[in-house]
């Protein structure tokens, strides 16, 4: 046999037999992290993973900066959220585990849900360059508007998420996990449901759950809630949810949140101020609010802008809400007698 033909041969087995690379070590490739699987850290040599990684870098650092800082250390102060290692309900989440683990790192489960996929992310040491380069300009893409602001846009993510061969929310969970310092020790994936057991920058053993379901009265959202209730009573919380639980069709969840939650985090956009009932509620008012964005308008709350007025919000030094903005960020906690 020809020489090279047998060194393309041995080299092309040595390539079949090496070990596929962990969870762990494909999360922190995506999220532009260094990893030592060989298959891996040879696709990072390049100068397409090179500048993937700066991008992601630069704009997590921003991010880091302008608003997860000062949301962790909101958090660290706010004994509602430091009581215990209970569950998060996180509705409406898409794959946005960030915020859910800055406000509530100690949590052991987190549950997630959105309408997009669960998808799934093959193994990258064997995919072909191309494909790979295409499917890191499809995450750099669904990332954009999370780091930027500090929500997803549903339609634009649903569209960005579609394609390629790394796909659905598996591959921004991964992102986040790994950006959070968080280490992936299982992945089981079916098309609607993943269960991530990770560990958090502690070493504490949790768990992560995302479903795809819709919340909608009549959705089919039984098995989430039904994994709700067996972690109940549980943290809520709510963010960018384009104020559907304002609305007839989705009072099934509004209720359901309202009798299975010790703690609810949430901007204005979640359950209308007028169901949290002083006798069963302590509610405090954090940041400013200024009413929704045009959008939304038809969503404003006399009642809650009367209590901004006649109490003012507390200090809360991060945007929460549809406005990116520090200044005009509305945090409302309300928490079980």
């Amino acid at each position: 046999m020809n020489l090279y033909i047998l060194l393309a041969s041995l080299l092309a087995f040595a390539a079949m037999t090496s070990a596929a690379p962990s969870p762990d070590e494909q999360a922190k490739f995506l999220a532009g992290l260094k990893t030592k699987n060989p298959g891996l850290a040879s696709l990072s040599k390049g100068p397409v993973w090179g500048s993937h990684a700066a991008s992601l870098e630069k704009k997590w650092n921003s991010m880091e900066s302008r608003q997860l800082a000062a949301a962790r250390k909101w958090a660290g102060g706010n004994m509602a959220l430091n009581r215990g290692s209970g569950a998060v309900f996180y509705p409406f989440s898409g794959p946005d585990f960030v915020y859910a683990y800055t406000l509530f790192p100690k949590a052991s489960t987190y549950l997630l849900c959105g309408t997009e996929p669960a998808g799934s992310v093959p193994d990258i040491s064997r995919m072909q360059p191309d494909h790979v380069t295409a499917d890191l300009g499809n995450l750099r893409t669904a990332l954009d508007t999370m780091l930027t602001t500090h929500y997803f846009i549903t339609k634009d993510m649903r569209g960005d998420l579609s394609r390629g061969t790394i796909h659905g929310t598996l591959p921004l969970l991964y992102v986040f996990l790994a950006r959070t310092g968080c280490t992936i020790r299982n992945v089981e994936v079916t098309p609607t449901h993943a269960k991530i057991q990770f560990s958090g920058r502690g070493g504490k053993n949790q768990a992560l759950h995302y479903f795809k379901t819709d919340l909608s009265n009549g959705g089919g959202h039984a098995s989430y809630l039904s994994f709700c209730k067996q972690h109940a009573p549980g943290a809520t919380l709510v963010k960018s949810a384009s104020y559907l639980l304002h609305t007839d069709g989705f009072s099934s969840i509004r209720s359901f949140l309202l009798a299975n939650s010790a703690v609810i985090v949430q901007d204005d956009s979640g359950i209308p101020y007028r169901f949290f009932d002083s006798a069963h509620w302590n509610v405090k008012l954090h940041g400013t609010y200024r009413g929704p964005t045009e959008m939304f308008h038809k969503y404003h709350q006399t009642d809650l802008a009367s209590a901004y007025a006649n109490g003012g919000g507390a200090p809360l030094g991060f945007a929460f809400g549809y406005s990116w903005q520090v200044s005009k960020g509305v945090l409302i906690q309300a928490t079980r007698k």
